[in-house]
Parts: C-alpha cells; structure tokens; sequence
C-alpha cells in the first residue's frame, strides 16, 4: 500500500472528466482501491475519488465510523468501493451543509446537495451496488462523484459569504477537518 500525493485545487487534472472502469478484478484495480483508501486514512478522510490521485478513473471510495475524529457526530457510512457510479436524486429537495475537501485544504463552503439519492454502479470485482440514502451518505457520494466530472464543492457553492477558511469559520476545529 502507498499514500499517493492528493493534488490540490489548481491542479488542471481535478477538471478532466474521468473515464469509466472497463476491466474488474484486476490487480491494477486492487492497487488503486489499496492505495486509495490507505490515503484516505491517512489523513483521517470521509471520502476519495481516483482523480484526486491523477488517477482518470471512475472511481471513489468513501466510509467512515464514529472513530474518525474529524467527523465525530456524523453518522456511520459503509466503507465502499462504487466504481462506474451512477446517481439518481429521488426528489428536488436540497439540504445544505458545511463541506470540505483534501484537495481544497483549510477551506469549507456551504454547498446544497440532494437529500435524498439512488446511486448504483460495481464494486472493484465487478459485483453491483444498488442504495438509496440520504443525509450524510448521501453528500459524501455526491462530493465524491463530482470529482469524476471535474467539478470541486467551490464550484457548487451558491453563497460566497459562506465559504472562507476553517480556522475562522470555525475556531478551535481541527483546520485539517477536510472530506
């Protein structure tokens, strides 16, 4: 497993669209998925899109527990490997909430998503992934799959009032405390 470079916002390759997964069970695949989410972890992260790591592939892992310390109230997601996603927003209805992202560190934004979601798409053997969700788990697939589109939460956000820096939107919270 390798902690591959998380590239930050600027990076021309976080506004390429990425191309589907065509091959699965591959031990190229594998090592993406590894190295991923031992990235992730090492930065105690919710969520990573293979994009982030120069990586043009549709892609993202994401879970989290109670144990991470950089979302302590937030509720458990699955750890998950969706490959190929696809997701349907189940009604208009928005909800928006704080976001941030590794490739935009030491920045939040308030940025409305969808509160309620059907994604689908393959885990890395190629098994399909059906769920409907919402709340938490819901923004952090949505986040993560605008990585696939080129899209960064800045881009989503509505109000620029509402986004700035974590230390003084939020004194006192970890500045690391980035999805």
């Amino acid at each position: 497993m390798t902690i591959r470079e998380i590239l930050k916002m600027g990076d021309a390759r976080l506004l390429r669209v990425a191309k589907p997964v065509t091959a699965f069970d591959t031990d190229e695949l594998h090592v993406l998925v590894s190295d991923m989410f031992y990235t992730m972890q090492s930065v105690d992260g919710a969520g990573l899109a293979a994009p982030q790591i120069g990586v043009d592939l549709q892609v993202v892992i994401f879970g989290s527990d109670q144990l991470n310390p950089r979302y302590p109230a937030a509720p458990v997601v699955p750890r998950t490997v969706l490959v190929n996603p696809v997701i349907t927003p189940l009604s208009a209805d928005e909800e928006s909430d704080w976001e941030g992202c590794l490739s935009v560190p030491g920045l939040r934004g308030m940025v409305p998503r969808f509160s309620h979601i059907r994604y689908t798409g393959f885990d890395q053997y190629g098994d399909p992934i059906d769920r409907t969700v919402d709340g938490f788990h819901a923004r952090v697939v949505q986040h993560e799959c605008d990585h696939l589109i080129g899209k960064l939460y800045p881009m989503r956000i509505r109000d620029l009032s509402q986004f700035g820096y974590t230390e003084v939107l939020f004194p006192g919270l970890d500045a690391s405390a980035d999805d």
